[in-house]
């Protein structure tokens, strides 16, 4: 199966991703995990984004696109992608290069996600997915009611699965974080539109609930189509 997970910054991409990778036996791919890594260890990729990433700002599309290009002729058919594509020249690559089955659309308000961006901590440990939030929101907008508690970890700033030290990404401070929602809404909402156009596959949800659910109703809706 080859999907795409889609959404704003701090939507919960990752969380369900995670999830679905192991539900389903599917490879994620996350684009973002990747640059942190790189950007950790330094290497020549790593010094190429660094200055994109502490400002917020989209990667540019040559060195995005060779990145996972190399990673879909590793993995084909069975793969989730998740921070790509974020341009309709990303999106218009990939269509052209392989087929997507369907693209799973998470859908939530700005005023939320820059609440619970902003109690994201993450493993220190580039090769752990360890995801938690400190924030715990139960409010209601525009008739979706948020019921978001926090997910935190066993031992204070500790995660659970390596047991490495918990820190909070330089881009999910409050002011990146309206700047990368302004990066969405002017360049990465369009490559929605452009894959709507194209005929794929979207399945929506808002993410107003804990993951599990969120993740559940994703697999009912793929497992439907």
């Amino acid at each position: 199966m080859r999907l795409i997970i889609f959404g704003p910054p701090g939507s919960g991409k990752g969380t369900y991703s995670s999830i679905l990778k192991e539900k389903l036996g599917i490879e994620k791919i996350s684009t973002g995990d990747i640059f942190r890594a790189e950007v950790k260890k330094q290497s020549e990729l790593g010094k190429k984004v660094e200055s994109y990433l502490k400002q917020g700002l989209l990667v540019p599309d040559e060195i995005v696109i060779e990145v996972v290009k190399k990673i879909i002729d590793e993995k084909k058919d069975n793969f989730i992608l998740d921070g790509f594509p974020r341009t309709v020249n990303q999106a218009e690559w990939l269509i052209n290069y392989i087929k997507i089955d369907a693209i799973i659309k998470i859908n939530v308000h700005d005023e939320i996600l820059i609440e619970k961006i902003s109690g994201r901590r993450v493993c220190s440990n580039p090769n752990c997915d360890g995801n938690y939030n400190i924030t715990d929101i139960d409010k209601v907008i525009d008739g979706i009611h948020y019921k978001l508690p926090s997910l935190l970890p066993k031992n204070d700033m500790i995660c659970d699965k390596c047991g490495s030290k918990l820190i909070q990404r330089d881009d999910d401070r409050p002011e990146i974080v309206r700047e990368r929602l302004k990066v969405y809404y002017q360049q990465t909402k369009p490559v929605e539109e452009y894959l709507r156009k194209k005929g794929l596959y979207f399945v929506e949800i808002w993410a107003n609930r804990e993951p599990k659910f969120i993740a559940e109703e994703i697999i009912s809706k793929l497992s439907n189509r």
